[in-house]
């Protein structure tokens, strides 16, 4: 195993709260790989208004490893990547791609197995006949996938746009090779939650520029679960008052300490210690 250090990043706009790089650098110094994980935020001057392409490229010649990207960039990053993997290919979005020594750019979507390995381990056994997720964005792609993949049989995607909603599901319809998810209506949205077995929130809602719940806790009932993808707060609005209803919850920073743990391995080819990870994660939380 080599011992060199890592230079690793996260392109993405206004990213200063970002939990992902203290993650990386503690797993990286334990694991005997010393770690810098720098933020490129897009909205800051130097990077502000630079094509996706040069940023990405600057990263890959000044020696960086690899790289982590959030928002708004999952989906425009995919075009300029060499290789990608099947998730990428399917959800169009990227959001981990590895610098190979050789310059190659391969892309990478850990959101999808991040949602998925946070989801078995925070909500085992959790009934998943009929689950209703709310948002469509690029972590609710992911998420979607995610849910679609682990066998969820009925999935209602409901979105404030249903243009979008109905080509994600058509796209997860597609992949599943079945009739997995249907597009909700809104006005179908309240007598869904009162029926589903689980409800997603993959909206922004609970974070502090966007408080509130993406919608009425009222309508849940004991024997439902909730699960969320926003981590800042970790305990959101919308799983207090779901648990204050008797509900079991998904806190957000399941997912991203899972999706870093799969980034991580991607960079290194080193098997994290997730419990470590986590630790980092709460840490930077405090």
């Amino acid at each position: 195993m080599s011992e060199r250090s890592l230079l690793l990043g996260l392109i993405g706009d206004d990213i200063a709260l970002s939990r992902t790089p203290p993650m990386h650098e503690a797993e990286g110094l334990a694991q005997g790989r010393p770690t810098v994980y720098r933020r490129l935020d897009t909205l800051r001057s130097g990077l502000k208004g630079r094509p996706l392409v040069e940023i990405l490229h600057a990263a890959r010649d000044l020696g960086f490893d690899g790289l982590n990207i959030t928002h708004p960039h999952k989906r425009a990053v995919v075009e300029l990547l060499d290789e990608i993997d099947d998730d990428v290919r399917r959800l169009g979005a990227a959001n981990t791609v590895v610098i190979r020594e050789d310059g190659t750019l391969v892309g990478h979507n850990t959101d999808v197995s991040g949602f998925r390995s946070g989801f078995l381990e925070g909500l085992p056994d959790a009934e998943t006949g009929t689950v209703v997720q709310i948002g469509t964005g690029g972590a609710g792609t992911s998420v979607a996938s995610a849910l679609v993949g682990m066998g969820v049989q009925r999935l209602l995607v409901s979105d404030l746009d249903p243009v979008r909603a109905q080509e994600l599901v058509a796209s997860l319809n597609r992949g599943a090779g079945r009739q997995a998810a249907e597009a909700l209506p809104q006005d179908q949205l309240e007598p869904a939650l009162q029926a589903c077995d689980g409800v997603v929130n993959a909206t922004p809602m609970g974070m502090p520029a966007h408080p509130g719940t993406s919608f009425d806790t009222g309508l849940l009932s004991p024997r439902q679960w909730v699960a969320e993808i926003v981590y800042m707060p970790l305990r959101t609005q919308l799983l207090e008052e779901a648990a204050q209803r008797g509900c079991r919850t998904l806190d957000g920073g399941r997912m991203a300490v899972f999706q870093a743990v799969d980034a991580f391995r991607h960079f290194t080819g080193l098997e994290p210690d997730v419990q470590r990870m986590r630790e980092a994660f709460l840490l930077a939380s405090s």
